[in-house]
């Protein structure tokens, strides 16, 4: 006997999430059918909600209504942007209470092998934001991964154009191949507090 076509349809959707393959699709759509029916109409509804999130076109960062909560912030200092690849990457540095600058996040990093390239990613809008700010150092902030190292290499090569911004790269406190967000506060602390300066000569 063959799945009913509308719960192939749910398994289908499922899979189309990172990281899930047909076995878990397969568990998770039966688990729908067989939960609560308040359950499914709770999950429907916060499905729904989430069209209100969009990206804000100056930060890249997601927004609610059309509100951003780092450009919307006024106790924020504009002299520093720390720059991300993804939104859950700069909510990590707010888990610090450190750090009370801005962010700016690419929502990706510079990939040839997953066909990403530079005009995939969030990098014009950074120098659209740079022309006359306040800006004095910008604090690369990508994962220490090969694609994060490219992203920051390419990015640092084109804030040469701007000699006042100094430019710095996150401390190696963190090992090679990490992801920000799944860093403990300690070790981020350490490696924001030890950023190095990337020469421009």
């Amino acid at each position: 006997m063959e799945q009913f076509d509308t719960i192939e349809q749910l398994i289908n959707a499922f899979r189309k999430l990172p990281g899930v393959g047909v076995k878990s699709a397969e568990r998770m759509a039966y688990q729908m059918l067989d939960s609560k029916k308040e359950t499914r109409d709770e999950m429907i509804e916060a499905l729904r909600s989430i069209e209100t999130i969009t990206k804000c076109p100056t930060c890249g960062s997601y927004q609610e209504n059309g509100i951003c909560p780092f450009c919307n912030d006024e106790s924020r200092s504009d002299e520093t942007i720390v720059v991300t690849s993804f939104f859950k990457d700069a909510l990590a540095f707010e888990k610090l209470k450190t750090y009370h600058g801005l962010y700016h996040i690419l929502n990706g990093s510079i990939s040839p092998s997953k066909g990403v390239g530079v005009n995939d990613i969030n990098i014009p809008s950074l120098f659209e934001r740079l022309k006359g700010s306040n800006t004095k150092e910008v604090i690369l902030a990508t994962n220490p991964t090969l694609e994060g190292e490219t992203t920051a290499l390419y990015i640092s090569k084109l804030l040469e154009k701007y000699p006042q911004i100094k430019v710095t790269r996150l401390a190696y406190g963190l090992p090679m191949g990490a992801q920000l967000d799944y860093a403990d506060e300690l070790t981020l602390t350490k490696a924001l507090e030890g950023r190095s300066e990337i020469r421009k000569d």
